[in-house]
């Protein structure tokens, strides 16, 4: 015991003396009411409340020492204790107060004399002596001592100074406010992360267990070093439970009995959904925290409004302890409020309202009620509890729940302003401790559907037919009102870009503009290796460096400073070359280091040579594997840098979290794909997969951007979307979508006849069948929308986000990434959500959107999206359909995105540099408007000859071939009416040979009319050459 136990001596000089400066106080005369000495004797240790001879141990040596006498005068110590004892105390003899150690030992004449000394000492003092009147200490030591002190006795003048060492105990010094703060912390954390979830899950799953048995469960946490040490606890390293004990409790109380004294033992009654009351305190290095809380098993009204009054009233409790205040007068406000607010509830109000707390978990002297008139000084703690006990439930859900009592426990600091609450992380709003487990609670709102892109105009004749002729059919006015509005578009983007950049300034949005990085290997010479004195060449992988000698002298270079390495042998001779990167290299497209400075000198290459062959081929090894893990590390650096760290997910606690149960989740964890839960908790998403506990997926509303819901119509599965603002790491993949689904294919259901079948058919005909497979679908369907409204209403509060639904009707095919999908438009997005990777591209931050390879003939064409951040890669959606481009410009011109057309494939990447390079001087010269060089321009233009076609009948280009246009035109009008009888051999051909056939011939006109030597103007068959295409075709001939 003597080897484990070492007393702290600053810490026993300085609390004497804190002791005896306050005894000695001048200020207070009545200090100790005026003794001239203090005596405590200790008996055999008892089981109990503390005593303040204990406390007086604790405080002063840290230990209980049983069976030790200890006198105190202002002058001088002394104790009279056992031969181990004194052993521990001999450190204390020579120090700033002087100690007396007595030893008592067998030999009587000895322990005689030891008493007679400490009666002289009492006497010599004055008499007066200061003990604590309501103890009884027990055992043979103290009946020794009172063999020879019960007969002098009547020459002393006893006073009880019990209250006036709780007031020198009561005030904490830094070292005990530690202990108490770390008690504290252990009781809200058995509170918030044990506790509560013990409780909640016996409740939710009707389990049975006793109040006794949940007692014995939570004191048996005290054993279990890994949940101290777990990081929700926020105990800090220098943490040891081995010096937790229980202070009190722990108590739980339900059904109908509570004793709010918390004063016996935990009954064998079982835990009973209602009113459920938990109090413990704990005890770390001898200094106490209470801590009570009560929980609401779907509360009634009246129980709420009771409830939330009782939290009031506990802050205002602590908001009146502050230092000066006396204790009744905090009673007595308290009251004061009951009988304002509540005045039923005042012949059901607690007594008292707290008190004292630290080495004692109750301090008998320091007690929170009307007749208390200790005055509150800064630096004492206390425990403040507001309650009301034996309430009447008007709506009782059961004989147990007629009756309940409510309870609110805190331990607190005092200051000079408002009290510091040490148990304050646990949280007692009525939200945090109302837990809801019935099945008939209100479902959140729907919110209402904002209003759905606007569907294009039914004018696709031209694109669901071949023949040139049906492209009449288009709305004229409706191609003009969007030819309108997207000039309106272009020269709002126009303004707008003006406006974004000032003169010089460059596409800035976030991005650093690029710089040199610069490296530091050594901040010291002396931090080099000691292999550099030999001037040779040194790798060192530590510090990522390699050095070199220079002139004599090692210089160091950072390997991240080095582009390459090689060596080659010449006679004797390796030479070994090592490249450095450096400005102006000009080695292709990754060279864009600055030029910070135009006179500064780069070292490009060094060479060295030797005759150890086998040490340069070493050394070049070496530096190449060091360069390709530097490289590598960089890669990994910038592929991470857009990833954030989110914050922590907050549990739901009191209530079951709502959960969208059997999905899986893309991207897929690692392991074994098998169905988990997705929940909805305070601040957001939780996937939990079944396989194990640290396979989880936490999404923060506050990280949410864009939240989809995707029926099974059409689709093998039904799914929930959510696509984040920022990258989160899922296992080792960063991503920005997360994706949670259910097949709903036949498979998922059971068809064996089980429990678990939910739908029962065989062999019924096979339209029944088909209705079925539409009722399992529109149940999903209904699931999971209901779900995705759940999370939308849950996260409105940190992030305003909508359920957004697919338009499949407004879909198109493309090739967005590889494969050929159906992309659709939403009412905020343009997604393509069934096959990974997926497609999620935000109208809001489109800039414009260009169509490629828009030209008669072709069967694809391909949509470019530009984003307002130029520095993001332009998306590319290629190999569209050209049946969808009427549908495609349509949608964009509602979803008011400005879009161009053109015949080409831009070089993307090569446009983007040259707006980012100088945007303000890109849209003075025009802007986007170079994109419609190939489209309106080119367009008008053909209207223009389509018009005078029609007004003339013949067109300029025709020249000297229009001495045959009457000829031609009677060939026409012929053919039609030859068209009406039996076909001949050209009816049977189609338009596009038809087409090329009078393209083939406009050429021979022309080259004729050039060249009329070459050959006769009259060189085409007699008139009867193909019939023109129809005028309604802007692109009828190809000039």
């Amino acid at each position: 015991m003597g080897d484990e136990i070492k007393i702290d001596k600053a810490v026993f000089e300085n609390r004497l003396l804190t002791l005896q400066s306050i005894w000695k106080d001048r200020k207070s005369t009545d200090a100790f009411n005026n003794v001239t000495s203090i005596l405590s004797v200790m008996g055999k240790t008892e089981e109990g409340p503390y005593s303040k001879s204990l406390a007086l141990h604790f405080w002063l040596l840290g230990y209980e020492f049983p069976a030790t006498l200890i006198l105190i005068t202002q002058e001088r110590v002394w104790v009279v204790t056992t031969a181990k004892k004194a052993k521990l105390l001999e450190p204390m003899r020579n120090g700033k107060i002087p100690l007396e150690i007595l030893v008592k030992g067998k030999d009587e004449a000895v322990n005689e004399k030891n008493y007679k000394d400490v009666i002289e000492a009492i006497t010599k003092t004055g008499g007066k002596v200061g003990v604590f009147a309501k103890e009884q200490p027990r055992g043979p030591f103290v009946e020794e001592w009172k063999k020879f002190y019960e007969p002098v006795k009547g020459g002393f003048e006893e006073i009880d100074v019990s209250l006036d060492m709780s007031s020198v105990l009561s005030i904490k010094d830094d070292v005990e406010l530690k202990s108490m703060r770390a008690a504290s912390r252990v009781c809200v954390g058995i509170m918030n992360q044990y506790f509560v979830d013990e409780m909640s899950t016996t409740i939710d799953d009707e389990k049975k267990i006793t109040h006794a048995a949940l007692a014995a469960k939570i004191e048996g946490k005290l054993d279990d070093d890994k949940f101290f040490k777990s990081k929700e606890m926020k105990l800090g390293a220098d943490f040891d439970n081995s010096q937790l004990d229980w202070a009190d409790g722990p108590y739980i109380q339900s059904g109908g009995k509570y004793d709010l004294r918390f004063s016996s033992e935990n009954d064998t009654n079982n835990l009973h959904s209602g009113v459920i009351l938990c109090s413990f305190g704990l005890r770390y290095k001898t200094y106490c925290s209470m801590i009570a809380r009560t929980f609401l098993i779907d509360p009634n009204k009246s129980q709420d409004k009771y409830y939330n009054f009782l939290v009031d009233l506990s802050w205002e409790v602590v908001k009146q302890c502050r230092d000066g205040v006396m204790a009744k007068d905090v009673y007595a406000k308290a009251l004061s409020l009951v009988k304002s607010k509540f005045p039923e509830l005042e012949k059901h109000f607690v007594k008292n309202v707290g008190g004292g707390i630290g080495i004692e978990a109750r301090d008998p002297t320091l007690t929170l009620n009307a007749k208390s008139s200790r005055v509150l000084k800064d630096g004492m703690t206390l425990t403040i509890t507001v309650g009301f006990h034996d309430l009447e439930n008007p709506k009782p859900a059961d004989p147990k729940s007629k009756t309940y009592s409510l309870i609110l426990t805190d331990t607190i600091r005092v200051t000079a302003a408002d009290a510091v609450v040490l148990t304050g992380a646990s949280p007692k709003d009525h939200k945090e401790v109302a837990f809801f487990f019935k099945d008939d609670e209100p479902e959140p709102k729907a919110k209402e559907k904002r209003p759905a892109p606007k569907a294009p105009a039914k004018n696709v004749a031209i694109l669901k037919s071949k023949l040139r002729g049906d492209g009449r059919q288009l709305d004229d006015n409706a191609e003009q009102r969007r030819r309108e509005h997207q000039k309106q578009l272009a020269a709002a983007k126009q303004e707008e870009g003006l406006q974004r950049f000032s003169e010089g300034g460059a596409a800035g949005n976030g991005k650093e503009k690029k710089s040199l990085r610069r490296f530091e290997s050594y901040k010291r010479e002396n931090q080099l290796p000691s292999s550099v004195k030999d001037l040779n060449i040194v790798v060192d992988a530590k510090n990522q460096t390699i050095i070199v000698p220079v002139m004599g002298r090692p210089v160091p270079f950072h390997i991240s400073t080095l582009k390459n390495v090689s060596k080659n042998e010449e006679d004797n001779y390796t030479y070994l070359r090592i490249n450095f990167l450096s400005p102006g290299q000009g080695v292709g497209k990754k060279d864009d280091l600055p030029f910070e400075d135009a006179q500064a000198n780069f070292i490009r290459s060094l060479t060295y040579r030797s005759t150890d062959n086998d040490r340069m081929a070493e050394i070049c090894s070496i530096i190449q594997d060091l360069k390709k893990g530097a490289v590598k590390r960089e890669q990994e650096r910038k592929e991470m840098e857009d990833v954030i760290t989110q914050d922590n997910l907050i549990e739901v606690r009191n209530r079951r979290p709502q959960k969208l149960s059997d999905v899986y989740v893309r991207p897929g964890l690692e392991g074994k794909r098998v169905p988990g839960e997705l929940e909805i908790h305070q601040n957001g998403l939780r996937y939990q997969s079944p396989v194990r506990s640290d396979h989880r997926i936490d999404i923060l509303f506050s990280n949410v951007k864009h939240l989809f819901f995707q029926p099974c119509a059409h689709e093998l599965i039904v799914l929930i979307h959510v696509h984040l603002k920022d990258n989160i790491m899922v296992g080792k993949k960063k991503t920005k979508d997360v994706q949670f689904y259910r097949e709903a294919t036949d498979i998922q259901f059971d068809e064996t006849g089980n429990r678990k079948r939910k739908y029962r058919y065989g062999d019924e005909e096979e339209f029944e069948q088909e209705q079925e497979e539409r009722r399992r679908r529109a149940l999903l369907d209904k699931e999971f929308k209901a779900f995705a409204d759940k999370i939308a209403e849950a996260g409105k509060k940190e992030n305003n986000v909508d359920v957004d639904v697919p338009y499949r009707e407004l879909g198109f095919n493309g090739v967005p990434h590889r494969a050929n999908v159906l992309c659709c438009p939403t009412t905020d997005a343009l997604v393509q959500l069934t096959d990974p990777p997926f497609l999620v591209i935000t109208l809001e931050e489109v800039e414009v959107a260009h169509l490629e390879r828009v030209e008669f003939g072709l069967k694809n064409f391909d949509l470019v999206f530009v984003f307002k951040d130029f520095h993001r890669p332009v998306a590319h959606i290629n190999s569209i359909p050209m049946e969808s481009l009427e549908n495609v410009k349509e949608w964009l011109d509602s979803s008011n995105i400005a879009f161009t057309e053109g015949p080409l494939n831009l070089n993307w990447p090569t446009i983007m540099k040259t707006v980012t390079s100088d945007p303000h001087t890109f849209f003075v010269d025009g802007g986007w408007s170079f994109l419609q060089i190939h489209s309106d321009d080119e367009d008008d233009d053909e209207e223009e000859e389509e018009s005078e076609f029609e007004a003339s009948g013949e067109s300029d280009s025709y020249g000297s071939y229009s001495d045959e246009d009457s000829e031609f035109d009677d060939d026409d009008d012929a053919s039609a009416d030859e068209g009406s009888g039996e076909s001949d051999v050209e009816s049977g051909e189609d338009w596009d040979e038809l087409e090329e056939q009078a393209a083939r011939k406009d050429k021979e006109a022309l080259m004729e009319e050039r060249n009329p030597s070459s050959k006769p103007a009259s060189s085409s068959k007699s008139g009867k050459g193909a019939p023109p295409p129809p005028q309604g075709k802007k692109k009828s001939s190809k000039h």
